[in-house]
């Protein structure tokens, strides 16, 4: 069964629909109602008022849906509802779990949930992802229990081998948030292991921005007939018809104008510096292709005389977790600066207020542009992305068009300061004093 989201309402905020929270059927419970009041969310985005009514009434479901478009919520309200109706947990006794690729969405969703379930007395929930010692989280679970798991799939399945105390028998519902990226990460061997300790007569939810093959397999292998929800924004037709265009469904946010910047490699350090102080009151995310190349860059940007008054951040998955934290934590915190990540910072995170995307590398897959872009122009907000292209990547645009991905051409600026020199002359700098050779 396949079924689309509702249309959006003529309100200003094109993320919302005209249906309310209180209006869902099943009706929600007074106390997810007050948390979503609390909050201050009234009205459903288009793939909550699909999903959440499916899920409530014990369908499985395959959600596709943009990014920004509100899945967090979309799968826990439903979550909650059913762990309310269930009876209540012992300390060791596992519900309800939800798996996400990375350690910063998987904190993304604990934090986001916690009001939510706070609502559920008897129901103890735990964060588990890398960089804690696995031995620290058994030990809190041996102290306090645990029913609610939500986390990466490798600390997932280490604590499920080696904690036979926990009981995976009663699991209400299972969740697969970024499906896609957790099978790109090659976590399919960790997922088939989790699933294949937990009971067949469960809710399973999978969430994805992307629907692969991949994802399609793991739909067949975790989910009882489900209900497929898709959800998409609508662009024009990029055909040269005046008179009668048609509408398509977009891959990106509708509130996203995404822009193509042509230049030869010289050119783009400059061109970037250009676009930067142009943006000097925005918040901009920067994508480059390797964890080297943003620690480079991290080093370089500062020292440049037109930056030196801009807030630079580097994050990468090389850094230890705290640091990643901390680099996160900064940034969000910022009303403008600058992120410089690769593609650990691409998937589901929401980091408040970003105006701008940067892809100073364009990814190989046109799916993680989708995901990298679509940390601005969130719930209906408008955000701007530029990708930089060298000449002989210009089929890139051509591509990304018959994927629904629309780019508009910008004009590489003229006559701007050559700043080369001056980073040829930080490169020697920091390669002589940051990493001197190796002793022989």
């Amino acid at each position: 069964m396949k079924m689309a989201a509702p249309a959006e309402s003529s309100d200003p905020n094109r993320a919302l629909t005209s249906t309310r929270f209180s209006d869902l059927k099943p009706p929600l419970s007074e106390p997810v109602l007050e948390a979503l009041a609390l909050s201050g969310f009234d009205f459903c985005t288009p793939v909550q008022a699909a999903t959440i009514p499916l899920l409530c009434s014990y369908k499985d479901v395959a959600v596709d849906a943009a990014t920004g478009s509100g899945k967090t919520l979309a799968f826990v309200i439903p979550l909650v509802e059913i762990l309310r109706r269930s009876p209540s947990p012992k300390p060791h006794q596992v519900v309800g779990l939800i798996i996400s690729p990375t350690r910063e969405l998987s904190s993304q969703i604990y934090h986001v949930a916690q009001p939510f379930i706070s609502t559920l007395s008897n129901v103890k929930s735990m964060l588990l992802v890398g960089g804690v010692e696995v031995k620290s989280d058994m030990r809190k679970i041996e102290e306090d229990g645990a029913n609610l798991l939500i986390g990466t799939p490798g600390r997932l399945n280490d604590i499920m081998e080696r904690m036979d105390m926990l009981d995976f028998r009663s699991v209400e519902i299972l969740i697969l948030d970024e499906a896609d990226r957790l099978l790109d990460m090659g976590f399919q061997k960790q997922i088939n292991s989790i699933i294949s300790r937990l009971p067949k007569l469960r809710r399973t939810g999978l969430f994805s921005a992307t629907q692969t093959e991949a994802v399609e397999e793991l739909a067949k292998a975790g989910l009882r007939n489900p209900v497929r929800v898709e959800v998409r924004a609508e662009i024009k037709s990029l055909e040269n018809s005046t008179s009668s265009q048609q509408l398509l469904p977009s891959k990106t946010p509708s509130g996203l104008h995404i822009e193509y910047l042509e230049c030869e490699a010289d050119k783009k350090p400059s061109q970037l510096v250009e676009v930067l102080t142009k943006n000097a009151s925005q918040k901009v995310i920067i994508y480059f292709m390797t964890c080297a190349c943003v620690d480079y860059w991290g080093t370089v940007l500062p020292l440049l005389a037109p930056l030196k008054s801009f807030s630079i951040i580097s994050l990468h998955g090389k850094m230890k977790q705290s640091a990643r934290e901390k680099a996160l934590a900064s940034f969000t915190s910022l009303s403008s600066g600058i992120l410089l990540c690769t593609d650990v910072a691409a998937r589901g995170l929401d980091i408040p207020g970003v105006d701008s995307i940067v892809q100073y590398d364009p990814p190989q897959d046109p799916n993680m542009f989708i995901h990298r872009v679509g940390r601005t122009a969130r719930l209906g907000r408008q955000g701007s992305a530029i990708v930089f292209l060298l000449p002989k990547e210009e089929a890139y645009v051509e591509f990304l068009r018959v994927r629904r991905v629309p780019l508009e051409e910008r004009k590489a600026a003229d006559n701007l300061c050559d700043i080369i020199p001056q980073v040829n002359y930080l490169r020697r700098f920091i390669c002589e004093f940051c990493f001197p050779p190796l002793n022989t």
